[in-house]
């Protein structure tokens, strides 16, 4: 069995990924998070190993663990934009500093790295879709700390990328392109900007408040359900003949594009159909904000990012199969759970 280390294994792709390895009998799962609310009966698994811990301390640990495993997954990182515009330093430190220690383990005892890049390392490029080997990276000035998140991701590529030039490191960078489903975030973080879109909107929804929608909702997203990005990484953890290795798959579905406005205009009209949702959901409105007001004047967007997966499907024989109807009926079904206490929040 080969063993798999995970830093950040609590949360939203981890947990899904130690879930899926485990299920195949053919990994084991060392795992360190600093809770372990998401991971369940997976704690119980004789094949699931976990750490609670911080990436920011617990150097020594992380190092052995590195040395004793064969693939190693970092996925500890700040990925909320209003985060990234009140404190980029703590972004920084994290996101860039803490891995760059773990990708230097990686070269030094020469494992395999699988490392989350990002869809927002393209920026405001205005490509059709994004290619991960032609598309060039565009951010905006200093003064919009927004992208200090994207420059740490790009930085940390580069530097990945060099050590695999010089034949040091066995290396995969996949880019998500907002993925989704059961366990994104918590539904009860009430405070705007502390989740990601979906969980934002149903957490509002349910408590009946009013969707804010940033400069109009207009910005469009390829929303990918959490199972196909799941599977992608599953092909690329198999590796069979090191297709993967030193290569960047874009990981996303294209034809799920939507308007944030569309997904707020689709999550209110699944919810106003379900007899749990309902009731609240008939008193929240679509209300539009200025991203100065919502996120601070530091925040700067992307109209469309849109990915090109063409080498993804081809070289890991992979597809995203989940539509965003599905994906968003399948997300509610796992939130019902939250609505009671989400609801109190808002009383």
């Amino acid at each position: 069995m080969s063993k798999v280390l995970i830093l950040g294994v609590n949360g939203f792709i981890g947990h899904h990924l130690s879930r899926f390895l485990l299920s195949s009998g053919k990994h084991q799962v060392y795992g360190m998070d600093m809770q372990s609310d998401r991971l369940g009966d997976l704690q119980n698994h004789p094949d699931f190993h976990y750490f609670d811990g911080d990436v920011l301390i617990n150097n020594e640990w992380i190092e052995y663990h590195v040395k004793k495993c064969d693939v190693v997954f970092p996925l500890v990182a700040i990925a909320l934009p209003a985060v990234y515009v009140k404190d980029p330093l703590k972004v920084f430190e994290l996101d860039f500093e803490s891995n760059l220690k773990i990708v230097r383990y990686c070269v030094k005892y020469g494992k395999r790295l699988i490392f989350p890049s990002t869809s927002e390392i393209y920026g405001m490029c205005d490509d059709k879709a994004f290619h991960p080997y032609e598309s060039n990276l565009v951010y905006g000035p200093i003064d919009k700390q927004r992208w200090i998140y994207a420059s740490s991701k790009q930085l940390l590529d580069r530097v990945i990328y060099a050590y695999g030039i010089h034949g040091d490191l066995d290396y995969t960078l996949f880019r998500p392109f907002n993925w989704m489903g059961p366990g994104l975030d918590n539904m009860d973080a009430a405070k705007e900007g502390s989740s990601r879109v979906l969980t934002q909107f149903l957490g509002e929804i349910v408590r009946g408040q009013n969707i804010r929608l940033v400069d109009g909702g207009n910005q469009r997203r390829c929303f990918t359900y959490i199972d196909d990005g799941i599977s992608a990484l599953a092909k690329i953890v198999e590796n069979p003949g090191g297709v993967a290795s030193k290569k960047i798959y874009n990981v996303g579905h294209p034809g799920n594009n939507a308007s944030v406005r569309e997904l707020a205009d689709m999550m209110l009209k699944i919810a106003r159909q379900r007899d749990n949702f309902k009731t609240n959901a008939a008193k929240t409105q679509l209300v539009e904000t200025k991203s100065e007001e919502y996120y601070g004047a530091g925040f700067q967007d992307v109209q469309n990012r849109v990915p090109w997966i063409e080498n993804t499907q081809k070289e890991l024989n992979w597809s995203p199969q989940v539509s965003l109807q599905s994906a968003l009926e399948n997300t509610f079904d796992f939130y019902e759970k939250q609505i009671a206490y989400a609801q109190r929040l808002g009383s």
